[in-house]
């Protein structure tokens, strides 16, 4: 009893009047879905119209997800002759308030992506000197989740260059996730809940579950046993709850792993209080797959409402990881 109050205590002090982002947004970690695992930049307006069907069709809607999220390569690679971001004409012909329009129709949201810097990852037009103009445009277009990277940032100041966007997106007035990508490099679990809603832990994952040498050498992703490991995210917990999660990354369940790894993937990041965004193809994927990702138990672990991140069991005499996370049916009960 005395640890949960000191988590309410901890949260009842980042929930001040000073902080100016969005508040009761992502009050259990956020579920959903992002292009950018399978696809790349490789996406348009039929993939994500695809995709927000196979949510309903599927039974995902009825399990929890509700963010679509469109990642790298949306938009054109310049602005327009007013400093506007633009949907990529040929991608995405009917631009970006159709499509949210689209998704908002099935009952679900619409996630988008961009950069802090100059240029986003793929070199798209970044939002460096745009913040305000680009967080009203987010919110003309009826955008929910904003996943905000940090390539080409040169010598800008972390904190501040996301509290910028933190605060244009709150002026703009739409209520919208934030979600900080700065791949762990800042420390963001110890900045970070004033200013998002979820940070990223780590640097990017990849498909594999401990096997380092297939990495392709492009972008060096990480497994997901070394995601577990680096910072050790036993020592981040304390900073995870209602309204500001430690983001382990998009899933690479049914991305080509054993099913045995996908399901100690997907149980590692319902106790972590990770944020389940799936990253396959879900319109193509399997049965079991399926019934993996929908597993109501797991869910429930995720979304439990006490809100405390699971925890490595210290057995010193056990070669096996035990990994324990309490839940509020079982203090209450």
């Amino acid at each position: 009893k005395k640890f949960v109050l000191s988590l309410i205590l901890v949260s009842c002090g980042i929930n001040n009047g000073f902080s100016q982002k969005f508040e009761n947004l992502a009050l259990t970690p956020p579920m959903g879905w992002n292009s950018n695992n399978t696809f790349d930049q490789n996406i348009n307006e039929q993939l994500i119209k695809e995709t927000a069907d196979a949510f309903v069709a599927l039974g995902l809607k009825d399990a929890g997800y509700e963010y679509v999220c469109i990642d790298d390569g949306w938009s054109t690679r310049d602005r327009d002759k007013q400093g506007n971001l633009v949907a990529d004409p040929v991608k995405f012909p009917h631009g970006m308030k159709a499509l949210a329009d689209y998704v908002h129709s099935k009952g679900l949201k619409l996630g988008i992506y961009n950069c802090g810097g100059t240029h986003t990852c793929a070199g798209y037009a970044g939002s460096r000197g745009h913040e305000y103009q680009d967080a009203l445009k987010y919110a003309e277009w009826g955008i929910d989740y904003l996943k905000y990277d940090w390539c080409n940032t040169d010598n800008l100041n972390v904190t501040e260059a996301y509290i910028t966007m933190r605060d244009a997106l709150y002026a703009a007035g739409r209520p919208m996730i934030f979600s900080i990508c700065e791949w762990g490099k800042t420390q963001p679990w110890k900045w970070g809940a004033a200013v998002g809603h979820l940070w990223r832990t780590t640097g990017d994952i990849g498909p594999h579950f401990d096997d380092f040498e297939r990495r392709p050498n492009k972008w060096n992703p990480m497994s997901v046993l070394e995601i577990l490991d680096k910072h050790s995210q036993d020592e981040l917990r304390r900073a995870a709850g209602p309204g500001h999660w430690n983001d382990m990354d998009m899933m690479e369940v049914g991305n080509g792993m054993s099913f045995y790894e996908d399901q100690t993937h997907f149980a590692l990041w319902a106790i972590l209080c990770s944020p389940l965004i799936l990253g396959n193809d879900i319109r193509k994927m399997d049965k079991q797959t399926l019934d993996l990702i929908t597993n109501k138990e797991l869910i429930a672990i995720n979304q439990d409402a006490l809100s405390i991140q699971g925890f490595r069991v210290p057995w010193r005499s056990c070669p096996v990881d035990a990994w324990a996370k309490p839940l509020k049916f079982l203090i209450h009960s």
